[in-house]
């Protein structure tokens, strides 16, 4: 109990200290959101760079049969994520939404196999550190070919096919998303 309390006030505390947004359908991201003013990138090709991922929290038992409680939410990091001002436009801030919308699919892909393989108190201790390696692992490794494709946004044709993955494993995946 004692690490569920202490969870929830880090929780509150970045809520009320950190710059987050949480990743919602009709929610875009805007340039006055990128607020870090280090760009922190040696890649001249980088106009901007998206600080995003999740944040989760497991409510169980010491019950090896008691049901938990999983939440996941997908977050932007207003205070890490910076834009070279004099290169910016619309296309790019597209570019930049996109690795939200890729830490979106993730989530709901942990949420998926947590919802599928875990029931109980004793399945979150066997499972839950495998599951979320291996999706985590292959989110970062679609973030790195995202961006390798696409030339960082460079190359219109291959940012619009991922466009349209993108919005097809949303899509896909909505049986999983939140409220």
């Amino acid at each position: 109990m004692l690490k569920f309390v202490i969870l929830i006030c880090f929780s509150l505390s970045l809520q009320i200290f950190g710059q987050k947004i949480i990743w919602k359908e009709d929610l875009k991201l805007k340039w006055e959101n990128f607020k870090s003013p280090v760009n922190r990138k040696s890649n001249p090709d980088v106009v901007a760079y998206t600080h995003c991922g999740w944040e989760y929290s497991v409510v169980k038992s010491s019950n090896p049969k008691a049901t938990i409680d999983f939440t996941i939410e997908t977050i932007f990091n207003e205070d890490k994520s910076w834009k070279d001002t004099k290169r910016i436009n619309d296309y790019v801030l597209l570019h930049e939404q996109k690795h939200f919308d890729i830490a979106e699919i993730f989530a709901r892909k942990l949420r998926k196999e947590v919802q599928e393989k875990i029931k109980t108190s004793s399945d979150w201790d066997k499972y839950f550190k495998g599951i979320y390696s291996a999706v985590s692992n292959d989110y970062k490794n679609f973030q790195i070919t995202y961006d390798k494709v696409t030339e960082h946004g460079i190359n219109k044709e291959k940012q619009a096919e991922y466009n349209e993955l993108i919005s097809s494993e949303l899509e896909n995946l909505k049986n999983f998303r939140t409220s």
